[in-house]
């Protein structure tokens, strides 16, 4: 079920007219922002596991755990698997975690990961929540969310669409939709 895939075609990606430039890359991820093209073969190879988040085209908002080709112009975010685990946090604020809440659709999951979508409703702010796992998030939309920190403190975050952000565990807070709409699909990480 849990198949072995690394990038390693990701040089082979120049090749296809794309710069071979990941928009994450740390300890815990390699995320590359790729439209697959006519022809295109599967950049994926077999020394790490891959996560592919589709955001347009036929498959548009699923995830899949083994990159296969898409349709041409479709885009997705390839997303490899660093073999650096960090276990989740023990959640001690009471406060539930940030997956499941209400009107999530949960995509995928695995031992590795759990990728999930979400639409913020304009005036519903999502439940006061924990991080506790290190999370992959691009955002499918523009979206503009004021986070409210259970001190009280807001701060204004707004993306454009396909913004894609890696944010640490260890966060509370709670997001209302400032504006506008706002959808984002996330991958939690085990």
């Amino acid at each position: 079920m849990v198949g072995k895939l690394i990038v390693t075609a990701i040089l082979g990606l120049a090749a296809y007219g794309q710069e071979l430039k990941p928009v994450i890359d740390n300890e815990r991820v390699r995320v590359w922002d790729v439209t697959w093209t006519k022809g295109q073969t599967n950049p994926a190879g077999r020394d790490r596991d891959v996560v592919v988040m589709w955001l347009t085209g036929a498959k548009a908002g699923t995830a899949s755990f083994s990159a296969k080709p898409g349709n041409t112009g479709a885009r997705s975010l390839i997303i490899e698997l660093k073999d650096h685990p960090v276990p989740p946090l023990e959640n001690k604020t009471g406060y539930p975690l940030a997956f499941p809440r209400p009107h999530v659709k949960k995509l995928l999951e695995n031992n590795r990961v759990i990728v999930w979508s979400y639409r913020w409703n304009p005036g519903e702010p999502t439940p006061m929540h924990f991080h506790d796992k290190d999370v992959v998030v691009v955002y499918l939309e523009d979206t503009a969310l004021t986070s409210t920190t259970p001190d009280g403190a807001k701060r204004l975050n707004e993306y454009k669409a396909y913004d894609v952000r890696f944010n640490k565990r260890d966060r509370t807070h709670t997001e209302l939709l400032d504006r506008g709409t706002g959808s984002a699909m996330m991958m939690e990480l085990k």
